[in-house]
């Protein structure tokens, strides 16, 4: 028997229920502010079922699914998967540059004086 469902698509971090069910990234102790885009989520709802709330998500591009980001421009060690010259999957850290937010997405206590 076919539950009722209610099926709504949010557009993007900014539209209705794009957080609904999704908790806040804790922040890691290598990154220094919220994602300005995604605030904190690390990823938004693409499809959300406001009855069963079985939902579909998009990954922030900004922030790598993280939810902080670099203020500064330290690279950011990422976890990734490549396959090792044998041809096997292998864990190893990828590192991505930092990039500069927008000064209103860094906390008080973390703005370096120029």
């Amino acid at each position: 028997m076919p539950h009722a469902s209610k099926i709504v698509h949010p557009a993007g971090p900014d539209a209705p229920h794009a957080f609904d069910i999704i908790p806040l990234k804790p922040r890691n102790g290598t990154l220094d502010a919220k994602c300005p885009v995604c605030h904190g989520y690390g990823e938004w709802n693409t499809e959300i079922d406001l009855v069963s709330f079985r939902c579909k998500r998009a990954v922030c591009p900004r922030c790598m699914g993280a939810g902080w980001v670099e203020t500064g421009s330290d690279p950011i060690g990422m976890p990734d998967i490549e396959l090792s010259p044998k041809g096997q999957p292998e864990w190893v850290v990828r590192y991505v540059p930092g990039e500069d937010v927008a000064d209103e997405s860094i906390p008080a206590g973390n703005l370096a004086s120029p």
